[in-house]
């Protein structure tokens, strides 16, 4: 009996983007929920939704220019959750830091020594035009052209 190797099929980058209605008069956290859901970070009906105050603390952070520690975004987490009267589970510091990894491949979110910030403290409509929009959606687009021309020269 022969055995077939099966080989997984692992993106070199995944680009995952969904339409929702405009945001209008939104609560903070449902604003930073839809982006998430928005970005591919969460996913629709999803309860795990650490990433979203994960991201929250961050983006509160920025207004202040301040760096954080993968303990510090715990911390704060920890209170953002207890003020939306929202359970504790995912605030483990190890699924904490893969949160904020999460963030930091999609670029909203960079390392400086042990600590992370949104990019640069900019505004993350702009990290969307110069690094989302421009470089990851891009490149996603080109390589799914490379296959639809592809196909077109093989069949």
């Amino acid at each position: 009996m022969v055995k077939l190797k099966v080989s997984r099929d692992t993106p070199l980058q995944e680009l995952t983007l969904r339409r929702y209605e405009k945001p209008y008069d939104m609560e903070k956290r449902e604003l930073v929920r839809k982006l998430c859901l928005s970005s591919g970070l969460l996913q629709p009906g999803d309860s795990r939704d650490i990433i979203v105050d994960v991201l929250h603390v961050l983006l509160r952070a920025k207004k202040d220019c301040m760096e954080l520690s993968s303990e510090d975004v715990r911390d704060e987490v920890i209170i953002l959750r207890n003020e939306y009267a929202l359970g504790l589970t995912g605030v483990a510091a190890s699924n904490i830091r893969r949160q904020i990894k999460r963030l930091r491949d999609i670029f909203l979110v960079e390392k400086i020594r042990n600590n992370y910030r949104i990019t640069e403290f900019e505004n993350v409509s702009v990290i969307f035009d110069e690094k989302i929009r421009q470089y990851l959606l891009q490149s996603v687009l080109e390589r799914v052209g490379d296959y639809y021309k592809q196909i077109d020269d093989v069949f």
